[in-house]
């Protein structure tokens, strides 16, 4: 029987897992993550990964190794620190994530490394990264995350390579959650897309956002929410959209300006939801601002959509 590596994307509301070949998906499932602590999160990755199996009509038996994708600080163990929204893990004392899994799942090899770093292995190994050996790749979701791959490596740096969400697209800007002024994040993540709409609604502006959010039963402004308020042509959606291409441009303009990288991969919740169309607004948002404009990167969306991060955490696994 061929071995099989089991991939999961770890987040603080979802747990999405893969079982793949080499070649292809055999299997996935998602479920909730849970809000009681690290011992209910990796007995909830446990499960998600059976059902992936089950969903691939194969057995545990099958499995060789786990790769996991995370938030957080991981350190050269497999340990998970300082990750505010993945409960139990929020705490500088790292939680022995690796360790933890590789005994529930009955001395199974498992890697853990940064969450938006294997989504950037995932599409350069197995999606839209695959024909360059350089490419940056941005993930807009709760936040704006990114990963860099040069001269056909991840770029590591001292750990934090590729963190695009906190370079400064306005100094004295809006405030972004990590509490300095300006970041691309600020305007482009979505955590504060959300607050920046509750705040222009205490203002008193008008908005369909929070009805819309209301009738999907959702607790928070999802890409989905955006999205529809999008399609019913809300003005305050538009101009946040506008903001976040704005953005997204100035920092992705600089960022090619610097490394001249093939490509730019542009994923995530909102970049995947939103499509082709929002990646192709970004592209022209940053061409004036590009040095060399007559030689753009190419700007393209994800071939994983929200299996990438999935996808790259089996890449890492794999034997």
């Amino acid at each position: 029987m061929e071995k099989l590596v089991a991939g999961i994307d770890l987040g603080g509301t979802k747990i999405q897992a893969v079982v793949l070949d080499r070649e292809r998906v055999l299997g996935s499932a998602r479920a909730a993550t849970p809000q009681e602590g690290a011992d209910s999160v990796m007995a909830a990755v446990v499960e998600a990964v059976k059902t992936a199996l089950h969903n691939a009509e194969t057995s545990g038996s099958a499995l060789a190794a786990v790769g996991i994708g995370t938030p957080g600080t991981i350190d050269q163990r497999g340990g998970v620190a300082n990750a505010p929204n993945l409960p139990g893990f929020e705490k500088p004392e790292p939680v022995p994530l690796a360790a933890g899994l590789s005994k529930r799942f009955g001395g199974i090899k498992v890697k853990v490394d940064n969450d938006v770093r294997v989504a950037v292995l995932g599409e350069w190994k197995r999606g839209a990264g695959r024909p360059f050996t350089d490419f940056l790749g941005v993930f807009v979701g709760t936040g704006v995350g990114g990963g860099l791959v040069l001269d056909g490596k991840i770029r590591h740096g001292l750990g934090a390579a590729g963190e695009i969400g906190h370079t400064t697209v306005k100094p004295g800007g809006r405030k972004c959650g990590c509490g300095r002024d300006g970041h691309l994040e600020a305007y482009a993540g979505r955590r504060m897309i959300e607050a920046t709409a509750r705040r222009w609604q205490g203002d008193g502006r008008k908005t369909k956002l929070f009805q819309i959010m209301k009738d999907k039963g959702r607790d928070r402004l999802t890409s989905g929410v955006i999205a529809k308020a999008l399609d019913k042509h809300d003005a305050v959606a538009q101009e946040l959209v506008d903001q976040a291409v704005w953005a997204l441009g100035v920092a992705l303009s600089n960022a090619q300006n610097l490394l001249d990288v093939e490509a730019i991969i542009v994923g995530g919740g909102l970049g995947d939801r939103l499509g082709k169309p929002f990646i192709d607004r970004v592209a022209e948002a940053a061409q004036p601002l590009l040095l060399v404009p007559e030689r753009p990167p190419q700007f393209l969306p994800t071939q994983l959509g929200d299996l990438s991060g999935a996808v790259g955490a089996a890449v890492l696994a794999a034997p």
